[in-house]
């Protein structure tokens, strides 16, 4: 394959609508941990969070039927799980990676153990009821932008939506502004009158509802199936996210369609046989993930008071 056939139309379509695809996941994760961060509270088991929400939109959907209870399952479980992170990292104030690691840690051996106990011998790939990709009348036979941006799952069009609302909450309102009054300097919020730690509590919530939604997105509405460590470190792409798009809601929309056209970059090369080894190119995303968080892509003024426990007293 030369280069000139590159920038085809055939290619460009398949590329451009496998990045906005793979692309909503993370951002889903990575809006949530905008508002945890920027309440001062660093959660890396975002990563368990999500493969507790694949498990659970799977086996619901795979077991009852109903895609929709999965994803409201996956929710619950992700709001739960949190709510004892938020414990760790909040009221007894333990360090916030190590809680974090171990949480990822538990969820990989918990979720394929879980897996296996409620499947048994059917402990392999099945597939479970998924939410239907949404053509939007109209738009969706435009050529060229139709198969890009407007054949796709109803979960990415939430998750666009999700954009703007966590824009406006976070800079429109008293919440926000508390919220990060919190992560920017807690003793002065404190003063003021703002419940730190309720803040804090419900910045974490907010994290895990989204990435436990983020897991139900990519089991439910891309994969259809649930395997052990599905979610291949698109929690840390995530976190990476936040960074590369400076605890923005809208820049982090664009981080993750970068994030998404490395990866899908290299599916598509594959799929065109391109000269390239393909472990070349399984890389690209991590690079990118790499880069974001070393600070040679840019300085990124992260909140004052994250990482930073708080004490009352």
């Amino acid at each position: 394959m030369g280069l000139e056939q590159l920038f085809t139309s055939a290619f460009l379509i398949t590329w451009l609508a496998a990045s906005v695809r793979l692309a909503g996941p993370v951002l889903l994760a990575a809006l949530g941990e905008i508002f945890d961060e920027l309440g001062g509270i660093l959660n890396i088991g975002i990563e368990g969070t999500i493969l507790f929400g694949a498990l659970t939109s799977f086996l619901i959907s795979f077991l009852i039927g109903n895609a929709w209870l999965g994803i409201l399952g996956a929710i619950i479980v992700g709001i739960i799980s949190n709510l004892f992170l938020a414990w760790m990292y909040i009221t007894v104030r333990a360090n916030q990676v190590v809680v974090g690691i171990i949480f990822n840690l538990l969820a990989l051996g918990l979720t394929s153990y879980t897996f296996r106990a409620v499947l048994g011998t059917q402990a392999r790939p099945q597939k479970a009821t998924m939410i239907e990709t949404l053509d939007i009348p109209i738009l969706s036979d435009l050529p060229f932008f139709g198969p890009v941006f407007f054949s796709h799952s109803i979960f990415l069009y939430i998750t666009i939506a999700l954009v703007f609302v966590s824009g406006f909450v976070l800079y429109r309102t008293k919440f926000g502004l508390k919220l990060r009054a919190v992560g920017e300097h807690p003793r002065a919020a404190d003063t003021a009158g703002i419940n730190v730690m309720k803040m804090r509590y419900i910045g974490v919530m907010i994290s895990g509802a989204a990435a436990s939604l983020a897991g139900a997105y990519l089991v439910l509405g891309q994969l259809g199936i649930f395997r052990d460590n599905i979610v291949s470190g698109r929690g840390f792409i995530a976190l990476a996210i936040v960074i590369f798009g400076r605890w923005n809601p809208y820049k982090a929309a664009l981080a993750a369609l970068v994030f998404g056209a490395a990866d899908a970059l290299q599916l598509s090369l594959q799929i065109f046989a391109f000269k390239i080894p393909p472990q070349v190119l399984l890389c690209l995303p991590y690079f990118l993930t790499i880069l974001a968080m070393s600070g040679l892509m840019g300085k990124a003024v992260q909140p004052a008071a994250l990482l930073k426990p708080y004490n009352k007293n």
